[in-house]
């Protein structure tokens, strides 16, 4: 294994970016006063300066995927540490500890009273899963779409918590019995404050899940681009087919939401109003790139 070095360009002090950035931006996305974008990775742009500063940067460096992020001084790391999964909004948690093998992608908690659910998998890690015990488990795993080398971590959470796996079939699943298999296009009310939605396009059996018509977990559909302003889907990365992504997305403007919860980009919290037109918006940039 390469040894990890000091990127150039960070700025002097405690913390660092170092060689294993993959550019995932999760740093970015919880501590943007203190990471910036540079030659194509992260890097420090100005060391933290307060008590929040520094509880952001421990954030992002337990959240970083490859261990990409530095800090010779590990005061406070304990208490960032025991604040995973992070509260979002009401009762919707965002997990950290983001993996390598999806490339850093997001995974979320809901704390329910009928039943709690982990949507993607985060790396399995101990001080996470001791305070999502103290959440009060997990009984069911949502996957967006299925990603092989991510779905040990899953099956790992779901042996530790005795939880139920619920992924579609068409991404190609394990058919072995611990696994609830979703089928067809339409959507599935799994609750009165749960709706599975099918949208294929970034793979044939990519869902996403609608929770209290207010969140919705995106997976790898549609996310927040803080560049251009809007939501935004990406073509380099749709594997099963572009029409078909877009008529998924044009199916979203039924539903009124005022979050989206991706598995990679940045969450957005938006007036519904504000977000169905963005939703409108971004089918007719995609339908102008058929």
């Amino acid at each position: 294994m390469a040894e990890k070095t000091r990127l150039p360009g960070n700025a002097q002090g405690d913390f660092y970016v170092n060689s294993a950035c993959i550019d995932c931006d999760i740093c970015r996305q919880l501590a943007p006063e203190i990471f910036t974008a540079m030659n194509g990775l992260s890097a420090v742009a100005r060391q933290p300066e307060t008590d929040e500063d520094r509880r952001r940067a421990f954030h992002s460096l337990l959240a970083c995927p490859t261990g990409a992020i530095g800090s010779e001084l590990k005061d406070g790391l304990v208490e960032a540490m025991n604040e995973f999964p992070l509260l979002l909004s009401e009762d919707v948690y965002f997990c950290g500890y983001s993996s390598a093998k999806s490339y850093g992608g997001h995974s979320y908690f809901i704390k329910r009273p009928e039943g709690n659910w982990l949507i993607d998998a985060p790396r399995f890690v101990a001080a996470l899963v001791k305070k999502l015990d103290e959440l009060g488990g997990i009984s069911t795993i949502f996957l967006t779409h299925n990603d092989t080398d991510e779905k040990s971590d899953a099956d790992r959470y779901a042996n530790r918590f005795g939880a139920e796996v619920v992924i579609h079939a068409d991404e190609e699943a394990r058919r072995d019995g611990k696994e609830c298999l979703l089928t067809g296009a339409q959507p599935v009310q799994w609750h009165p404050d749960l709706t599975l939605l099918p949208v294929p396009g970034h793979t044939k059996g990519h869902t996403v899940l609608l929770y209290k018509d207010t969140y919705l977990f995106a997976g790898d559909h549609l996310h927040w681009d803080r560049h251009m302003r809007g939501l935004s889907a990406v073509r380099d990365y749709c594997f099963y087919s572009w029409i078909e992504q877009t008529e998924s997305m044009e199916r979203l403007e039924r539903h009124s939401f005022r979050w989206v919860l991706p598995r990679h980009g940045e969450w957005i919290e938006l007036e519904r109003t504000s977000m169905n037109q963005e939703l409108i918006d971004l089918v007719e940039r995609m339908r102008n790139t058929d």
